[in-house]
């Protein structure tokens, strides 16, 4: 007779458990569900914020990734809390794994929040010419742990975005004209007002070349072997290095024409 009460109790509990169970399961395929269809609203809507915005495309695609797997780690916390699990010992697991990934791959996330700053402070864009890390080239892509740049010699060239976040970047683009600076040396014997004339003249007949702010040019030094003059312009960014060819170009020929001399070193010994 004992023995059939005990087993009827331990019946008992066997089915009350695998009706908790049940619940608790059912309970938490209904949070799963719910879950992503929430998931699924909360991207589209974070989607057409950053459209409305007009956020660039790399930006999106890293926020849209950011909150896609932040709720996702929030629905596992309430799944498994609905299944009986502590939450609190799932955060702590969460966390001491957190922390060994992260020791593991502190490079990796150091370029993870280089490549958040780029995007989020833009200091360059896709499609800009920029300078950094003994590179110069033009941007062509802005990925999470990379920045890609095509140089001028068309090599593509992964620059982590650590660095890039951390030091100094040259953005050519940026501003909308630029400066050209030349400094050329004749010989001694030659006129500095003609040659001065020369120069403006040169430059007046080149469009390009903006009128302001004005061009400057100014007999810069007298060095060992010849007389330097500088000569400094304006110009839209897209011109600067067709200007700058087209220039030395003819330099060259107009000062051939006007006889001015191009000196070579000169060393003068005397002897006693």
């Amino acid at each position: 007779m004992i023995e059939m009460e005990e087993l009827h109790i331990i019946v008992n509990d066997i089915i009350t458990w695998c009706v908790k169970a049940g619940w608790n399961i059912l309970g938490a395929i209904v949070i799963y569900v719910v879950g992503r269809y929430l998931i699924g609203i909360l991207k589209k809507l974070t989607r057409n914020l950053l459209d409305k915005r007009k956020v660039e495309a790399s930006v999106k695609t890293f926020l849209l990734s950011f909150v896609n797997i932040t709720l996702t780690i929030l629905l596992v916390i309430a799944i498994a809390a609905r299944l009986g699990v502590e939450t609190t010992s799932f955060a702590a697991l969460l966390a001491s794994a957190g922390v060994a990934i992260g020791m593991a791959l502190s490079g990796n996330l150091n370029n993870l929040t280089g490549g958040l700053i780029i995007l989020l402070l833009k200091p360059f864009k896709v499609g800009d010419f920029i300078e950094a890390q003994g590179q110069l080239g033009t941007v062509k892509a802005i990925q999470i742990f990379h920045t890609i740049i095509t140089t001028v010699d068309n090599k593509e060239v992964f620059i982590p975005n650590g660095a890039l976040s951390s030091g100094s970047v040259v953005n050519y683009n940026i501003n909308p004209t630029r400066r050209l600076e030349w400094v050329i040396g004749v010989e001694y014997n030659v006129d500095y007002d003609k040659v001065e004339e020369v120069v403006k003249r040169i430059i007046s007949e080149d469009p390009r070349i903006l009128p302001d702010p004005v061009p400057f040019v100014a007999l810069k030094e007298l060095a060992d072997s010849s007389v330097k003059i500088i000569i400094r312009c304006w110009v839209n960014g897209a011109d600067y290095w067709d200007v700058n060819f087209d220039m030395n170009h003819r330099i060259y020929s107009t000062f051939n024409k006007e006889g001015i001399s191009f000196p070579f070193p000169q060393l003068t010994i005397h002897q006693a």
